[in-house]
Protein backbone atom coordinates (compact mmCIF):
# COMPACT_ATOMS: atom_id res chain seq x y z
CA UNK A 1 0.00 0.00 0.00
CA UNK A 2 2.70 2.48 0.96
CA UNK A 3 5.19 1.58 -1.75
CA UNK A 4 3.92 4.31 -4.06
CA UNK A 5 2.33 6.64 -1.51
CA UNK A 6 2.87 10.26 -2.52
CA UNK A 7 2.57 12.90 0.20
CA UNK A 8 2.69 16.63 -0.46
CA UNK A 9 3.12 19.30 2.21
CA UNK A 10 2.21 22.82 1.17
CA UNK A 11 4.69 25.65 1.68
CA UNK A 12 3.78 29.34 1.68
CA UNK A 13 5.53 32.43 3.09
CA UNK A 14 5.19 33.04 6.83
CA UNK A 15 3.85 29.62 7.69
CA UNK A 16 4.40 28.32 11.21
CA UNK A 17 7.34 26.01 10.67
CA UNK A 18 6.41 23.51 13.40
CA UNK A 19 3.01 23.04 11.73
CA UNK A 20 5.06 21.65 8.86
CA UNK A 21 8.22 20.18 10.37
CA UNK A 22 6.48 18.34 13.21
CA UNK A 23 4.22 16.35 10.87
CA UNK A 24 7.08 16.01 8.37
CA UNK A 25 9.15 14.06 10.90
CA UNK A 26 6.29 11.59 11.27
CA UNK A 27 5.15 11.31 7.66
CA UNK A 28 8.69 11.00 6.28
CA UNK A 29 9.10 7.86 8.40
CA UNK A 30 6.15 6.04 6.85
CA UNK A 31 7.56 2.95 5.10
CA UNK A 32 7.85 3.49 1.37
CA UNK A 33 6.19 6.90 1.35
CA UNK A 34 7.67 9.89 -0.46
CA UNK A 35 7.15 13.36 0.99
CA UNK A 36 7.46 16.45 -1.18
CA UNK A 37 7.50 20.07 0.00
CA UNK A 38 5.38 21.86 -2.57
CA UNK A 39 5.33 25.62 -3.25
CA UNK A 40 4.61 28.03 -6.10
CA UNK A 41 8.32 28.25 -6.96
CA UNK A 42 11.52 26.53 -5.88
CA UNK A 43 12.73 29.63 -4.04
CA UNK A 44 13.26 29.12 -0.29
CA UNK A 45 10.13 29.84 1.73
CA UNK A 46 10.70 31.84 4.91
CA UNK A 47 8.54 30.95 7.91
CA UNK A 48 6.91 33.54 10.16
CA UNK A 49 9.92 33.52 12.49
CA UNK A 50 12.62 33.42 9.84
CA UNK A 51 13.42 29.76 9.24
CA UNK A 52 13.93 29.19 5.51
CA UNK A 53 12.61 25.96 4.01
CA UNK A 54 13.52 24.79 0.51
CA UNK A 55 10.70 23.36 -1.64
CA UNK A 56 11.32 20.10 -3.46
CA UNK A 57 8.51 20.54 -6.01
CA UNK A 58 6.34 23.29 -7.47
CA UNK A 59 2.60 23.33 -8.12
CA UNK A 60 3.36 22.64 -11.77
CA UNK A 61 5.33 19.52 -10.83
CA UNK A 62 2.64 17.96 -8.65
CA UNK A 63 -0.79 17.21 -10.08
CA UNK A 64 -1.81 14.19 -8.02
CA UNK A 65 -1.13 13.10 -4.44
CA UNK A 66 -2.32 10.38 -2.12
CA UNK A 67 -2.19 12.77 0.83
CA UNK A 68 -1.88 16.54 1.13
CA UNK A 69 -0.98 18.33 4.38
CA UNK A 70 -1.56 22.06 4.85
CA UNK A 71 0.13 23.97 7.69
CA UNK A 72 -1.04 27.24 9.21
CA UNK A 73 0.58 30.43 10.45
CA UNK A 74 0.23 34.14 9.85
CA UNK A 75 0.94 33.58 6.16
CA UNK A 76 -2.28 31.60 5.86
CA UNK A 77 -4.09 34.92 5.55
CA UNK A 78 -2.15 35.91 2.44
CA UNK A 79 -2.25 32.37 1.05
CA UNK A 80 -6.04 32.43 1.22
CA UNK A 81 -5.97 35.33 -1.25
CA UNK A 82 -3.66 33.51 -3.67
CA UNK A 83 -5.68 31.92 -6.44
CA UNK A 84 -2.78 29.70 -7.59
CA UNK A 85 -2.55 28.16 -4.12
CA UNK A 86 -6.31 27.65 -3.83
CA UNK A 87 -6.53 26.24 -7.35
CA UNK A 88 -3.74 23.76 -6.64
CA UNK A 89 -5.43 22.60 -3.43
CA UNK A 90 -8.73 22.08 -5.25
CA UNK A 91 -7.02 20.15 -8.03
CA UNK A 92 -5.11 17.92 -5.61
CA UNK A 93 -8.23 17.31 -3.52
CA UNK A 94 -9.89 15.81 -6.57
CA UNK A 95 -7.65 12.76 -6.44
CA UNK A 96 -6.17 12.71 -2.92
CA UNK A 97 -7.23 9.92 -0.61
CA UNK A 98 -6.51 12.10 2.43
CA UNK A 99 -6.83 15.88 2.83
CA UNK A 100 -5.24 17.06 6.05
CA UNK A 101 -4.10 20.16 7.90
CA UNK A 102 -2.51 21.44 11.07
CA UNK A 103 -3.48 24.58 12.98
CA UNK A 104 -4.98 27.34 10.79
CA UNK A 105 -4.22 25.28 7.72
CA UNK A 106 -7.84 24.22 8.20
CA UNK A 107 -8.95 27.75 7.34
CA UNK A 108 -6.92 27.57 4.12
CA UNK A 109 -8.59 24.28 3.23
CA UNK A 110 -11.89 25.97 3.99
CA UNK A 111 -11.09 28.90 1.70
CA UNK A 112 -10.50 26.37 -1.07
CA UNK A 113 -13.99 24.99 -0.41
CA UNK A 114 -12.70 21.71 0.99
CA UNK A 115 -14.31 21.68 4.44
CA UNK A 116 -17.93 22.42 3.54
CA UNK A 117 -20.06 20.18 5.76
CA UNK A 118 -17.05 18.55 7.44
CA UNK A 119 -16.31 18.44 11.16
CA UNK A 120 -12.98 20.18 11.72
CA UNK A 121 -10.65 21.79 14.22
CA UNK A 122 -8.03 24.50 14.13
CA UNK A 123 -6.02 26.56 16.63
CA UNK A 124 -8.16 27.26 19.71
CA UNK A 125 -8.09 31.03 19.13
CA UNK A 126 -9.75 30.66 15.72
CA UNK A 127 -12.23 27.83 16.21
CA UNK A 128 -15.16 30.24 15.94
CA UNK A 129 -14.13 31.10 12.37
CA UNK A 130 -14.65 27.59 10.99
CA UNK A 131 -18.38 28.07 10.27
CA UNK A 132 -17.44 30.92 7.93
CA UNK A 133 -15.92 28.31 5.59
CA UNK A 134 -18.77 25.86 6.06
CA UNK A 135 -17.00 23.60 8.57
CA UNK A 136 -18.50 22.24 11.78
CA UNK A 137 -16.25 23.24 14.74
CA UNK A 138 -15.27 20.19 16.74
CA UNK A 139 -13.30 20.81 19.89
CA UNK A 140 -10.82 17.94 19.72
CA UNK A 141 -7.06 17.88 19.25
CA UNK A 142 -7.47 15.70 16.15
CA UNK A 143 -10.67 15.42 14.12
CA UNK A 144 -11.32 12.78 11.47
CA UNK A 145 -14.34 13.22 9.21
CA UNK A 146 -14.32 10.89 6.24
CA UNK A 147 -11.05 11.67 4.40
CA UNK A 148 -10.42 14.99 6.16
CA UNK A 149 -8.06 15.07 9.14
CA UNK A 150 -7.65 18.41 10.89
CA UNK A 151 -6.57 19.45 14.35
CA UNK A 152 -5.46 22.03 16.85
CA UNK A 153 -2.58 24.45 16.86
CA UNK A 154 1.12 23.95 16.15
CA UNK A 155 2.20 21.05 18.39
CA UNK A 156 -1.03 19.23 17.59
CA UNK A 157 0.46 18.69 14.14
CA UNK A 158 2.50 15.80 15.54
CA UNK A 159 -0.65 14.17 16.93
CA UNK A 160 -2.39 14.74 13.61
CA UNK A 161 0.46 13.11 11.71
CA UNK A 162 0.56 10.11 14.04
CA UNK A 163 -3.18 9.72 13.53
CA UNK A 164 -2.63 9.87 9.77
CA UNK A 165 0.13 7.26 10.10
CA UNK A 166 -2.23 4.92 11.93
CA UNK A 167 -4.96 5.45 9.33
CA UNK A 168 -2.75 4.76 6.32
CA UNK A 169 -0.26 2.24 7.72
CA UNK A 170 -1.77 0.80 10.87
CA UNK A 171 -1.37 1.42 14.57
CA UNK A 172 1.80 -0.62 14.97
CA UNK A 173 3.65 1.51 12.41
CA UNK A 174 2.37 4.71 14.04
CA UNK A 175 3.40 3.54 17.50
CA UNK A 176 6.87 2.60 16.27
CA UNK A 177 7.30 6.06 14.75
CA UNK A 178 6.16 7.62 18.01
CA UNK A 179 8.63 5.51 19.94
CA UNK A 180 11.53 6.36 17.64
CA UNK A 181 10.72 10.04 17.97
CA UNK A 182 10.49 9.60 21.76
CA UNK A 183 7.27 11.53 21.56
CA UNK A 184 6.23 11.26 25.19
CA UNK A 185 5.12 14.80 26.12
CA UNK A 186 5.66 15.92 29.67
CA UNK A 187 5.38 19.72 29.48
CA UNK A 188 6.78 21.75 32.37
CA UNK A 189 3.53 23.69 32.74
CA UNK A 190 -0.20 23.02 32.48
CA UNK A 191 -0.74 25.96 30.18
CA UNK A 192 -1.08 24.50 26.69
CA UNK A 193 -4.82 25.02 26.17
CA UNK A 194 -7.49 27.41 27.47
CA UNK A 195 -9.12 24.49 29.28
CA UNK A 196 -6.14 24.17 31.61
CA UNK A 197 -4.26 27.49 31.50
CA UNK A 198 -4.78 30.24 34.06
CA UNK A 199 -7.68 32.52 33.05
CA UNK A 200 -5.51 35.63 33.06
CA UNK A 201 -3.02 33.90 30.76
CA UNK A 202 -5.81 32.93 28.36
CA UNK A 203 -7.13 36.49 28.38
CA UNK A 204 -3.69 37.82 27.53
CA UNK A 205 -3.23 35.30 24.70
CA UNK A 206 -6.62 36.19 23.26
CA UNK A 207 -5.71 39.89 23.36
CA UNK A 208 -2.48 39.19 21.48
CA UNK A 209 -4.40 37.19 18.88
CA UNK A 210 -7.12 39.83 18.45
CA UNK A 211 -5.64 41.58 15.43
CA UNK A 212 -5.04 38.35 13.52
CA UNK A 213 -8.49 37.10 14.49
CA UNK A 214 -10.10 40.29 13.15
CA UNK A 215 -8.13 40.04 9.90
CA UNK A 216 -9.15 36.43 9.39
CA UNK A 217 -12.80 37.07 10.24
CA UNK A 218 -13.06 40.00 7.84
CA UNK A 219 -11.26 38.09 5.10
CA UNK A 220 -13.35 34.95 5.43
CA UNK A 221 -16.59 36.92 5.54
CA UNK A 222 -15.56 38.69 2.34
CA UNK A 223 -14.30 35.60 0.53
CA UNK A 224 -17.32 33.48 1.37
CA UNK A 225 -19.82 36.17 0.42
CA UNK A 226 -18.33 36.79 -3.02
Amino acid sequence: MLAAMQIGMLLFPHLTQLDLTGPYEVLARLPGARVELVAKTREPVVSEHGLAIVPTKTFEDVRELDLVMVPGGSGQIEAAEDEATLAWLREIAGSAKWITSACTGALLLGCAGLLQGYRAATHWAFMDLLPLVGAIPTHKRVVIDRNRITGGGVTAGIDIALTIAAEVAGREVAELIQLNLEYDPEPPFRAGHPNVARPELVAHARTVATRRHELRRAQLARLTSS
